[in-house]
């Protein structure tokens, strides 16, 4: 029966699938300081691109990707703004505070029509509203180039590096020819996700160059150190099945996360100064993230009945 109970326990182990940690990563606006900017308006081209890389990084699913939101929560908070974006040093302090392997820093090469002599127009009205701005009026085809460069967070080297180019596949205006609908865009904030902005010869060009510089960046994913993300934190409310905890995407908490609620049991002195030397404590729960904010995370309790406010939250 012993022998029975073994083998079934052997064949229960070994046919449970294991599961790589996926590593994390984050993305900085790419520079395109060096571009030659026939547009006017606040058209961010930068933010758009890292925004197209973020979507091609999540929908593959190598990498888990930190959001926006807690990016630009650090960048806020270590008051840096876009122009240090593309310095090797403060990339990786940010990807510190964020708990990722990496922080993926880029640049934007070119972006415009293959020709030289670039005459500037003005197009107004458009999709989505924008208007106000001047586009390129001269024909040819769009060509965009960007590069980026995987950062290891602790030492600030370089790991790996892709390029991305890509070609319209025809001729036109470039933000509003050749099989794009009628209308044009103007210099504001543009969406570049967008069908519109996809229909445009620089949209054809900007999304492959997105697509081939992605692929790259997953080619290399095994150049990325393994970097565990310690997260440690308070229980702030419990109603019922579910929990609000006083940790968040900023300590590195995704939803689908799990982590274990503890309790204090016993806190061990130092007898002749009082200090406090450690704190004993048991496992009362586990809880599964559901849900983030920069600060503060909802989950549902998976394991234990007694998780009250005040209990301490680690990772499993």
């Amino acid at each position: 029966m012993k022998k029975v109970l073994l083998t079934a326990l052997l064949v229960l182990w070994v046919t449970v699938p294991v599961f790589a940690q996926k590593k994390r990563v984050a993305i900085l606006d790419f520079d395109f300081g060096t571009v030659h900017r026939w547009w006017e308006g606040n058209w961010d081209i930068g933010k758009g691109i890292a925004d197209l890389v973020v979507t091609e990084l999540v929908t593959d699913g190598t990498y888990r990707v930190i959001e926006r939101k807690a990016l630009d929560a650090i960048m806020a908070e270590q008051n840096l703004s876009n122009s240090n974006r593309a310095d090797s040093t403060t990339a990786a302090k940010i990807g510190k505070l964020l708990g990722v392997n990496a922080i993926i820093v880029g640049s934007i090469t070119q972006f415009g029509t293959e020709e030289k002599g670039m005459k500037i127009g003005g197009i107004g009205g458009g999709w989505g509203g924008f208007g106000g701005g001047k586009v390129g009026t001269s024909k040819g085809k769009a060509t965009v180039a960007i590069d980026a460069r995987l950062i290891d967070v602790n030492t600030g080297e370089i790991l790996a590096v892709a390029k991305g180019k890509g070609e319209s596949s025809r001729s036109g205006l470039l933000l509003a020819g050749g099989g794009a609908g009628s209308g044009g865009f103007g210099g504001g904030g543009i969406d570049m996700g967008s069908k519109d902005f996809r229909e445009t010869i620089i949209g054809e060009a900007t999304q492959a160059a997105v697509v081939t510089l992605a692929k790259q960046l997953v080619a290399q994913n095994e150049k990325l150190p393994i970097v565990k993300v310690e997260v440690s934190g308070l229980v702030a409310d419990v109603a019922g099945g579910e929990v609000i905890l006083n940790v968040g995407s900023a300590h590195g908490l995704k939803a689908g996360d799990r982590v274990s609620v503890q309790r204090i049991t016993r806190t061990v002195k130092d007898p002749a100064t009082g200090k406090v030397l450690r704190e004993v404590t048991e496992q009362v729960g586990e809880v599964e993230i559901t849900g983030v904010e920069e600060n503060s995370s909802t989950g549902k309790v998976s394991s234990g009945t007694d998780i009250k406010v005040g209990d301490l939250v680690k990772s499993l």
